[in-house]
């Protein structure tokens, strides 16, 4: 076999069965491999950040890694923001990178460049594939380092003259490599005494994988602790994932601005950490301290993407917590009237079907969905958990990669879904099952909220600087140029009509809201 074709065998081996490439001239030898390796699907993305942040949604849903096939340097820059945001979340990623012939690179080529700096930032580990001798130790490596520090990215830089060579390796499965886990230590002893001489208590919980404090399970057992110690709990303001719906706690989420988070953590005396990192502020705001808790006033009872169902079901049974008490079901009905954030997030919860995706970017809907999701049907919330934007529509592309039989609905704002625009392509060359909803209010909303803070005015220039509406982008004739049925809704009744529609017809859809 070649370098290449061993590289795709191993990485299957190791559980790795989905690779979302834009491959470019170094990595035409993995392309051919794709031939004799038909098991892995192969998933083509128009732009690098549509790769690495579909890859990121298929992480987050699945708990495995997922490939990226990328191109030198530049290409991997061009992925670097979801890679930013993938980090965050703590998913599990493989990147192979193709680099120039080893006996090139001395000549610095136009498109040379050193990739692993450019790596190191987004990557828990970086490797560079020496000999095609080392292709198969290293594809297996690469995938169980993907497993630390309770999921992270690793990055394989691949010589194009190891790709084409030829050698005898053999397939080494994760079992041989081991993984390696890091794990937070749990003294139930310590964490209970603790908790028995505190007042007021906050849990505080981080969003991730099954057994994550915003998995069904960790917020049921947060509930009867909070009914047991007279305590509340809120989601940090970005989780990964968190499980949402009918018959599960209506947690908050921690406010994103200082002035109401502090309002929620001041009078704590105590702030639990169940796989949230300590809550700092998102910017530097003068008056705000950065930290928002002490570290007196802290106690971590897991690492983020650490399992905490666990630990938290001990300390249920150990302080003999109440029950469950299952909310009242209480749907509601889709708004009436003209489309406002609240309208539609009102309608997105009456029409969302039963165990969708929702992957959520922009403060304009996101929140008002958020607030009444507690009463939609049971789903699972995907947010944007570095800030980087661009993630929302590639992260529900890689959702519906990863769960072909849930409805995905990207629920986004106008300005950053154009970073990553191209991803409308791959959901109509994949017929994936995703409806995206995009509020066309035609600025950057956040950037004048942010303007606004402390009643300041809106400047005229400033006003120029966040606006989209010289052009508006016709977002429907814009999603049919890329094969995505488009339609355009300016009233709640017009939204639900076309949900309802949307969810109905096998592959995607976009929806503009006109706001």
């Amino acid at each position: 076999m070649t370098g290449a074709e061993i590289l795709l065998a191993n990485l299957q081996a190791n559980g790795v069965s989905v690779c979302f490439a834009n491959p470019g001239t170094t990595e035409l030898d993995v392309v051919r491999a794709f031939e004799s390796q038909g098991e892995m699907r192969c998933v083509v993305g128009l732009q690098e950040n549509v790769c690495t942040g579909a890859a990121d949604g298929y992480g987050r849903m699945t708990g495995h890694a997922a490939a990226t096939l990328l191109h030198l340097g530049p290409g991997f820059a061009n992925g670097i923001a979801n890679l930013h945001n993938a980090r965050r979340a703590r998913t599990p990623i493989v990147n192979v990178i193709g680099d120039h012939t080893s006996w090139h690179l001395p000549y610095d080529a136009p498109l040379t460049s050193d990739i692993e700096s450019l790596a190191k930032p987004v990557s828990g580990w970086v490797h560079r594939i020496g000999s095609v001798e080392a292709v198969a130790d290293d594809a297996a490596e690469a995938v169980a380092q993907t497993r630390q520090n309770g999921g992270q990215g690793a990055t394989l830089i691949f010589p194009a003259d190891f790709q084409s060579a030829p050698s005898d390796a053999v397939v080494k499965a994760l079992d041989e490599v081991g993984v390696r886990v890091k794990a937070s230590g749990f003294d139930a002893d310590t964490v209970l005494t603790r908790l028995k001489a505190s007042r007021r208590i906050v849990f505080l919980l981080g969003g991730g994988g099954t057994q994550s404090g915003l998995s069904a399970r960790g917020q049921i057992a947060v509930a009867r602790l909070c009914a047991a110690l007279d305590a509340t709990a809120f989601a940090e303001t970005f989780p990964a994932r968190a499980e949402r719906g009918a018959g599960l706690p209506a947690f908050d989420r921690l406010p994103y601005f200082p002035e109401p988070a502090r309002e929620v953590l001041d009078p704590a005396d105590l702030v639990v950490l169940v796989g949230a990192l300590p809550p700092v502020t998102y910017f530097g705001y003068e008056g705000h301290p950065s930290r928002m808790v002490e570290d007196e006033r802290l106690l971590t009872l897991s690492l983020p993407g650490e399992a905490a169902v666990e630990r938290l079901e001990a300390l249920v049974t150990a302080l003999d917590a109440p029950a469950y008490v299952v909310p009242a079901a209480h749907l509601p009905a889709p708004a009436t009237g003209a489309l406002t954030p609240a309208a539609i997030g009102q309608t997105l919860a009456a029409t969302l079907p039963e165990n969708a995706i929702v992957s959520v970017e922009g403060g304009t809907c996101g929140y008002p969905f958020y607030a009444v999701s507690a009463a939609a049907r049971r789903h699972t919330a995907l947010t944007n958990t570095g800030g980087a934007i661009g993630q929302g529509l590639p992260v529900a592309m890689g959702a519906a990669i990863a769960c072909p039989d849930r409805q995905v609905v990207g629920l986004l704002s106008d300005g950053s879904t154009q970073y990553t625009i191209q991803t409308l392509w791959s959901l109509a060359h994949e017929n994936l099952n995703v409806v995206v909803l995009i509020a066309a209010n035609h600025q950057y909303a956040i950037l004048r909220n942010e303007l606004r803070r402390g009643e300041a005015p809106l400047g005229e220039r400033a006003e120029a600087m966040t606006s989209l509406a010289g052009p508006r982008i016709d977002w429907v004739r814009l999603a049919e140029s890329y094969g995505v049925r488009g339609s355009r809704a300016e009233t709640a009744e017009a939204l639900a009509e076309q949900l309802e529609a949307a969810f109905a017809h096998k592959g995607p859809a976009l929806i503009e809201m006109a706001l």
